[in-house]
């Protein structure tokens, strides 16, 4: 026998096995096996979403009729953080910069999804990019069961053919607000679906988003909770029937984390998408997802004499409640109101937290704000930007455009001519527009806010557009 054919037997084997030990290695890189999850001993990660809940919309904020006795528990276990934005004040945008951790206006993602014929005259998509950067994506990959329950809106209803949320990286749904082919559920169902979800999943690591229905219109008040609140005027009433719902919700949840043995390994968060409604005149609403109910009269949050409310990018329309809780991780009964957070923020967090490295081609416009969970100082290094497309000449509803940086805020609108600035370090409620005194901080900020827009995409994804497109009348 020649050598060079012993020697080709002989290295075959040995071929075949690097070749084998390669491909594995790939493997466990793109799905972690269960041992190595487990030995990670990785968080489970809740967070609860709510909508229109104004920032003093909580006990603890100083709700003039509310009561949260649940999530000012939640507070006094863990940290209250009230210097956290969402960077846009609508549902829809605000949404996608949660679970991107980029600006909405990166995804031409300007308001809230509606009808297709209203998606084209406002040059946004029919849908969020299922192929855009994706938390529960990420997480999946990195070992969780991933699920949303609640509301979706990153489509809408009157949209046929948009995306489940199982094309976004979720394992499992349960939603309203989306596309009508798709099946809605319960308005009020969210909290209760998480718990089960919980209960399937508490031997491996999971993410849930609960998008929470509460403090939306169309308004659902129960009966029990009614009553309970009694005393009160007949729009007060209704809210805080409505708060005191999900608030007990939010309790049942967390005794749920306690039985089950997992609530020192849970962390979860509560916040909002914006701040409170403005308060209408109409007592009946319909909505073509969640049904008939009581409309915007009964929109009475509060947002503790900040200026502005949904609609608007003055504090009161984006300066919303944001509680942190992870029993020996957080401190307790702390009240943070210097660091400041943002939405974008949430995606880098969680994904710090599940011990794996943002994608290589990742570009986060937040940062990962795991050091000030842990209660640790924190200084931010990234502005929070704000592109709002539908400001108005109404008192504190005219800025279309801000910046924070360094807690100084900028917030202008070119075609008025007009810009405030406000330093938050001093003057948290943006009462005292200090542009006069300080010339060259605006300028700074101005430029720093055109450079932002030159970077943003002048038109929406094809792959985000409904057939119904074609048949929209030119």
């Amino acid at each position: 026998m020649k050598i060079s054919s012993v020697k080709n037997r002989f290295l075959f084997p040995i071929a075949i096995l690097l070749l084998l030990v390669s491909c594995r290695e790939k493997q466990t890189k793109l799905a972690p096996t269960s041992d190595e999850v487990a030995e990670k001993v990785l968080p489970n990660i809740i967070f609860i979403f709510a909508d229109d809940w104004g920032y003093t919309d909580l006990g603890i904020h100083g709700s003039t009729f509310c009561k949260t006795p649940n999530l000012d528990q939640m507070a006094a276990e863990g940290i209250d953080f009230q210097n956290f934005s969402v960077v846009n004040p609508v549902c829809s945008p605000s949404r996608v910069a949660v679970i991107t951790g980029q600006f909405p206006a990166r995804h031409s993602v300007h308001g809230h999804f509606a009808s297709v014929e209203s998606h084209v005259k406002r040059n946004m998509p029919d849908w969020l990019n299922p192929q855009a950067p994706m938390l529960p994506r990420m997480l999946k990959e990195a070992g969780y069961s991933t699920a949303h329950y609640g509301k979706w809106h990153l489509s809408n209803t009157h949209v046929k053919d948009g995306p489940s949320p199982l094309a976004y990286g979720y394992d499992d749904y349960g939603a309203f607000n989306l596309p009508s082919s798709l099946h809605q559920t319960q308005a009020d169902s969210t909290l209760y679906k998480t718990i089960e979800f919980v209960k399937k999943n508490k031997e491996k690591p999971f993410f849930v988003n609960a998008w929470i229905h509460a403090t939306h219109t169309p308004h659902y008040p129960k009966e029990k909770y009614l009553k309970q609140f009694s005393h009160l005027n007949e729009q007060q009433q209704v809210y805080a029937a409505v708060i005191a719902e999900y608030d007990a919700r939010i309790g049942e949840l967390f005794k749920t984390l306690k039985d089950l043995g997992i609530d020192e390994n849970t962390l979860v968060v509560f916040s909002s998408d914006n701040g409170p409604e403005i308060t209408g005149k109409a007592k009946i609403t319909e909505d073509n997802s969640t049904g008939p109910g009581m409309g915007t009269y009964y929109s009475v949050g509060e947002a503790n004499g900040l200026k502005g409310r949904k609609r608007s990018l003055f504090a009161g329309g984006v300066r919303i409640p944001f509680l942190v809780r992870w029993p020996g991780k957080t401190p307790m009964g702390v009240v943070n109101k210097t660091t400041e957070l943002a939405a974008v923020d949430l995606l880098p967090t969680f994904l710090e937290l599940a011990q794996t490295n943002l994608p290589r081609d990742y570009k986060s416009d937040g940062m990962s704000i795991v050091s000030a969970i842990l209660g640790n100082e924190m200084d931010r290094n990234k502005p929070i930007f704000w592109d709002w497309r539908f400001s108005s000449s109404l008192p504190n509803f005219w800025p279309s455009a801000a910046v924070q940086e360094n807690n100084w805020k900028l917030l202008t609108n070119s075609e008025m001519g007009r810009t405030e600035l406000y330093n938050l370090s001093i003057d948290w409620a943006e009462e005292y527009d200090i542009t006069k005194e300080n010339p060259e901080k605006v300028a700074e900020l101005l430029n720093k806010i055109k450079e932002f827009q030159k970077t943003l995409p002048e038109n929406p994804p094809a792959n985000s557009f409904s057939e119904m497109r074609n048949n929209l009348k030119p």
